[in-house]
């Protein structure tokens, strides 16, 4: 990302002893004028990532009729467990959790 053109707001400084003391500052002059102008300039990845994030909005976490595939399976009695795939997988998710989150 580029930025050109900045520049620094300052507040204006007492001009007097008194004004130090009490804390007030002068009145403003008016408004300034400026003739810079700021841009800002976004990099292709940025355009990419946007059109990406819109595709991703359309695309579904599940698999509907894998879920529906299974639900029947349950009801007709055709579904079963592996134990052993399940304890696997379990490990295979703790270790991997473990690798991740280390203090």
């Amino acid at each position: 990302m580029k930025i050109s053109g900045g520049g620094s707001i300052k507040p204006a400084a007492p001009t007097s002893t008194q004004e130090i003391a009490s804390g007030k500052q002068p009145a403003a002059q008016g408004p300034v004028a400026s003739t810079r102008s700021d841009k800002v300039e976004l990099s292709e990845g940025s355009s990419l990532l946007q059109r990406v994030e819109e595709a991703l909005k359309n695309v579904s976490v599940v698999d509907a009729a894998q879920v529906d595939a299974i639900k029947q399976a349950i009801t007709d009695g055709r579904f079963r467990v592996d134990s052993g795939v399940v304890a696997d997988k379990l490990l295979a998710a703790v270790r991997e959790h473990l690798l991740t989150h280390k203090s």
